[in-house]
């Protein structure tokens, strides 16, 4: 059966203490597909409570039976993987490929790769006569995004097992379908009752509930700046722990000697990948002068070459974007940039031809960008490129640099010296050379606006970890 009118509290399916629900859109057709039950703070005292109960018995637990608890996560999620890619593609609009082999897979991966980093991780260190422990922080709230909502779930709930804390997750309300079966995949895995709890709901009501809560240690939370600084003015009262990941402007940094047909196509594609909804996106190209009218050449053929359509639909690559909210706010940054006088080569308002239904954007790519425009400073959230100029390496640092963010950076050359000699200037949490593969082993976060701690492996791990020292542990 479907739990989507109940939360997951104390081991068990639960109704709303206030019945209340909102509608679920399909955004490929604007319509309600379902309904969803969202909580009040009542639900979360009861969440946060069970969570409370569950800490002294699971902080206790072995490492061996943390990891053979995640492993067994693993297993279970396998089984329902079409389940979870069926959801995010239809509640978020990714194409059903990329539901599938990116958006549901990388869940488990995470949950993998932290039973593995859990197995050879060491909680305790002898210095002298000090013994330093690290030891699971307690209740933790976990409130994530509707973009790669399984990704952030798992780079939360993950490490928070592995470090033997409790929890109480809110997902998005936008994309909430594929937390509640995740939640149904902990429960049959056998997570003990009170480690793991669901509550869906709002961010102002569920959310701000979650993190101003005195019985919570630490919020973890990924999601927009402006949403993540009110959950942090929401936790200071209680001087709660804060892990935040937030948005980004992320340069993608062209230097002469690459290959430019390949290397703006792959930025093309990068940035456009899931419709351009990822925090760490290349949205911002910057290119040489002498350059950049053959580069803009490129990339037009290249967005003109994706195609938009329905998530189901076969070949397709670029589904819609996840509400009207992003698409109204896509489409009004769009024509900021027209306004603002930076070329339009491809794309452009509206949707593109033969979509009349659904929040489908035009696959935009931007010229003679400056870094005073909008479509320069503000984070868009959809698939909308930014070509900008540049004179000397020194400009181009200085350049990308330029921005409230600092959670990812690219660099591109056939000198992979000079690449690191950039790289090494990059004021971001991550700095891609050449387009490598991913890494679930690296440290992921920002710098400045774009958040504070990180997350994947024994950087996620140590977020849900404090630091004891017992002193005099060993006789002098």
């Amino acid at each position: 059966m479907s739990h989507a009118l109940q939360f997951y509290i104390d081991g068990q399916w639960v109704d709303p203490i206030v019945p209340a629900t909102i509608d679920v859109i399909d955004p490929s057709s604007e319509e309600s597909f379902t309904k969803l039950a969202v909580g009040s703070a009542a639900d979360v005292d009861r969440a946060v409570a069970a969570a409370k109960a569950a800490f002294p018995a699971f902080s206790q637990t072995s490492k061996a039976e943390r990891v053979a608890l995640l492993r067994r996560i693993v297993e279970v999620y396998k089984t329902r993987l079409d389940d979870i890619a069926a959801a995010v593609s239809q509640e978020m609009g990714a194409p059903i490929d990329l539901a599938t082999n990116a958006q549901a897979a990388i869940g488990w991966r995470h949950i993998q790769k932290m039973a593995d980093t859990l197995e050879a991780y060491e909680f305790t260190e002898l210095r002298g006569s000090t013994l330093l422990a690290k030891e699971p922080i307690g209740v933790c709230g976990m409130i994530t995004p509707w973009n790669w909502p399984l990704n952030q779930i798992a780079c939360k709930v993950a490490p928070a097992i592995a470090a033997g804390c409790t929890m109480v997750l809110k997902p998005s309300e936008i994309a909430p379908i594929n937390g509640i079966i995740f939640a149904e995949v902990m429960h049959a895995a056998g997570v003990p009752k009170g480690v793991f709890n669901l509550v869906n709901g709002d961010g102002p009501t569920v959310g701000q509930a979650i993190a101003a809560h005195p019985d919570v240690d630490m919020v973890s939370f990924t999601g927009s700046t402006r949403a993540g600084i009110l959950v942090a003015k929401a936790a200071a009262d209680t001087v709660k722990r804060v892990a935040q990941e937030l948005g980004g402007k992320s340069a993608n940094i062209l230097l002469p000697d690459v290959d430019f047909e390949k290397a703006v196509t792959k930025g093309v594609v990068n940035c456009f990948r899931n419709s351009g909804q990822s925090c760490n996106a290349p949205t911002r190209m910057f290119v040489p002068a002498d350059r950049h009218d053959e580069v803009l050449g490129i990339a037009k053929k290249v967005a003109e070459s994706h195609k938009v359509g329905h998530p189901q639909a076969a070949g397709t690559q670029l589904g819609p974007v996840v509400s009207q909210a992003q698409f109204e706010k896509i489409q009004r940054l769009i024509q900021a940039g027209i306004d603002e006088g930076a070329t339009l080569a491809a794309g452009g308002p509206g949707r593109p031809e033969g979509l009349n239904r659904g929040y489908y954007v035009r696959p935009t790519i931007f010229g003679n960008v400056t870094p005073d425009m909008t479509i320069s400073r503000e984070e868009i959230f959809g698939p909308v490129l930014a070509i900008h100029k540049y004179e000397s390496e020194d400009e181009v640092v200085r350049l990308a640099n330029d921005t409230v963010y600092g959670l990812a950076a690219y660099v591109q050359s056939a000198d992979l010296a000079r690449a690191r000699a950039v790289a090494a200037k990059m004021r971001a949490g991550n700095v891609h050379i050449n387009y490598p593969m991913g890494d679930l082993g690296a440290p992921f976060g920002g710098y400045k606006q774009s958040g504070n701690g990180r997350e994947y492996a024994e950087f996620g791990l140590e977020e849900f970890l404090e630091t004891k020292a017992v002193i005099g542990y060993e006789a002098a």
